[in-house]
């Protein structure tokens, strides 16, 4: 632990508050900066709270100046795929531009280390449906690209400056935290884990599967889902990765296997007892039938060990969430 302060931009949301969750059990001296669009202030357990926009150089600044900081986690953007396609300025505007304008306060006030929020998006539809770090990236949706942008000035500003970073390709998040204190509230959310256990908890009617002749073992796509508190423990790692002296790097966060759609509706059907409505659909466009992350690199620079990778864990620790959510709101 360092006495030096922490910026995590977007930490009122679903990731960015699992990783300050697991800061401030550390110890570590925490400022979450958050507009609260799609985040939650109830979902800050530890640190200070300002409300305000990544992009705001003033306020990022006088955030580094207030608080000593030398890290900044960035989590802020915008994460809906379709909402990406269309209105792709929206995300540009906020995931990339927003992303500049905090590169350049970092620059000016000589931040030492970023670790970044990136995505799977960035590989776009490969060919073997299997994504190392050295695949080729080619988005095929705005979200995905703006994600890319901010991975390419990160890594262009660590060449030209003293700053280091960790770029994390994040695949399919999914759960809450085990301690039931925070989760995914994600109003509208997309995910399919997300979306099957609302219904479950009644708050949609059925879940679609989009895609069932895709060549795979059942008919259904794959993907790699990786807990959102292992995820959060990655981040920690790289933090300490980055305090040792460890270089620039970028790294998959997944557990390097996968399950089917089919897989993961019949795991929420048996950990709920009873079953929810599926409906069939036909393929939605640019979903690659399988997408699963190589994970050699991140064993191999940090030390980090998944605690939570299975599925029937995953599926459960979101039940119970939604669960939560639904007793609140009676």
């Amino acid at each position: 632990m360092s006495g030096k302060g922490i910026l995590v931009t977007g930490g009122a949301g679903y990731i960015g508050s699992h990783v300050v969750k697991q800061l401030g059990e550390r110890g570590e001296n925490i400022i979450v900066l958050d507009d609260l669009s799609t985040g939650f202030a109830d979902a800050v357990l530890y640190g200070e709270l300002v409300i305000g926009k990544t992009g705001d150089r003033e306020l990022v600044s006088s955030l580094i100046d207030a608080h000593d900081i030398d890290t900044v986690m960035h989590f802020a953007a915008h994460t809906i795929v379709p909402e990406s396609v269309e209105n792709p300025l929206k995300y540009y505007g906020n995931n990339t531009c927003s992303t500049r304008a905090l590169l350049e306060v970092c620059q000016d006030k000589g931040v030492k280390h970023v670790i970044f929020s990136s995505t799977a998006a960035t590989y776009g539809e490969p060919e073997s449906g299997v994504c190392g770090e050295a695949s080729p990236v080619a988005p095929i949706n705005p979200y995905g690209m703006s994600k890319l942008m901010s991975e390419y000035m990160l890594r262009d500003l660590s060449k030209a400056t003293d700053l280091r970073h960790v770029v994390l390709r994040y695949f399919n998040v999914a759960g809450s935290d085990p301690d039931g204190k925070i989760g995914q509230s994600t109003a509208k959310a997309t995910l399919l884990i997300k979306v099957a256990a609302e219904c479950a908890v009644g708050k949609r009617d059925q879940v679609y599967i989009f895609g069932t002749d895709y060549d795979t073992e059942d008919g259904t796509g794959v993907r790699d889902y990786i807990h959102v508190s292992d995820l959060a423990s990655a981040h920690i790692e790289a933090l300490e990765y980055l305090r040792r002296g460890g270089d620039s790097t970028l790294l998959n966060c997944g557990y390097g296997h996968g399950y089917s759609v089919r897989e993961v509706l019949d795991t929420v059907n048996r950990v709920n007892g009873k079953d929810i409505k599926i409906i069939e659909e036909a393929r939605r466009a640019g979903d690659p039938p399988s997408l699963i992350a190589k994970v050699e690199k991140i064993h191999q620079t940090l030390d980090w060990t998944p605690q939570y990778d299975d599925l029937e864990v995953i599926v459960r620790t979101s039940l119970e969430w939604e669960r939560k959510l639904a007793d609140r709101e009676q």
